[in-house]
């Protein structure tokens, strides 16, 4: 099967949590490193939460649930990554952020050929390995949200990333998991990315044409394609922020028209309307929003209850109100 038996997780917010509940439901001990006791306090929150609605749904028994979370250890101290076999980094879709985080792992993981994996939506993962001392144990693990629910990793390996590193990430992913493994060229936006996301941008170029409302740009995919959420509703769910930040990954790497960040885009984020995180975005939601991506970039989710309201009735490069 494989021999990773210690899971180590940098970075505990929607992703981060996600991949740890489900190496834990996999029989794994995992540690999750954050960076404040605040946030490790709501990282360990929404592991909780999302175990106790596993077992209420029926998906984990109250023993599962409870044998689940007594294998999750969530802390602010690094140096208990010393002993993993396998290291998930999980932070913010921020290049910078992410580098600081392998440089800190490459530090302190004592297995020299420990994997040593990346969440990354968008960047290319040679930049994280080229960075440290061991870039042939580098790899891309990318999963989508939310993490317990939807079935697929991307396996994305380097120029520099070693055959047996591959065969360990791909075995854990598949056989302990139980996920399905599409493997994807590091390239930036790798399959789903690259395909999705140039969607969600026409679909943003589209609003603020003044084409059609939200609401009815929504309404059209939903109804007219049967996809279960419409192109700014799932935008809102990501983070406008971290649509953002990916689209610029994938322009800096490709220079097509169709990646690049539409103004309005930039606008909403700039004035703090990320989605459902904050509240507000392409639709207004309630008090707490549901479901949003958090502090960590990552996957792309695909199920979500309605807005609330919707932003509609725009001219042309006007932005939301």
């Amino acid at each position: 099967m494989t021999d990773v038996e210690r899971v180590g997780v940098v970075g505990c917010g929607l992703m981060g949590s996600g991949i740890a509940e489900v190496c834990a439901r996999a029989g794994r001990d995992v540690v999750v490193v954050e960076t404040t006791r605040t946030a490790a306090a709501a990282g360990r929150e929404r592991i909780t939460r999302s175990l106790g609605r596993a077992a209420a749904s029926g998906r984990l028994t109250a023993a599962e649930r409870d044998a689940a979370f007594g294998r999750i250890a969530v802390t602010t101290d690094p140096a208990r990554l010393a002993d993993r076999d396998l290291v998930v980094e999980a932070v913010a879709e921020d290049e910078r952020a992410k580098l600081e985080v392998f440089d800190l792992i490459d530090r302190v993981v004592e297995r020299r050929d420990a994997v040593l994996a990346t969440n990354t939506s968008s960047l290319p993962v040679i930049r994280l390995a080229a960075a440290i001392s061991r870039p042939e144990q580098v790899v891309g693990l990318h999963f989508f949200n939310p993490v317990p629910v939807l079935p697929l990793v991307e396996l994305v390996p380097s120029l520099l990333t070693g055959a047996e590193t591959v065969r360990r990430a791909h075995a854990f992913a598949s056989e302990v998991l139980g996920k399905e493994v599409v493997r994807a060229q590091d390239r930036a936006g790798f399959v789903v990315n690259a395909l999705l996301v140039p969607y969600l941008l026409a679909a943003v170029r589209m609003a603020e044409r003044g084409t059609a409302s939200a609401e009815d740009i929504d309404r059209g995919m939903t109804l007219g394609c049967a996809h279960p959420l419409g192109p700014l509703a799932l935008a809102d769910l990501i983070g406008l922020d971290t649509v953002q930040a990916i689209a610029r990954s994938m322009y800096a790497e490709y220079r097509e028209p169709s990646y690049a960040p539409p103004p309005l885009l930039a606008r909403m984020v700039d004035a703090g309307r990320l989605g459902r995180k904050t509240g507000r975005g392409f639709h207004t939601y309630g008090a707490h929003g549901g479901g949003a991506m958090s502090e960590d970039g990552g996957g792309a989710a695909t199920a979500a209850g309605p807005p609330a309201r919707p932003v509609s009735g725009r001219r042309d490069g006007e932005q939301p109100t």
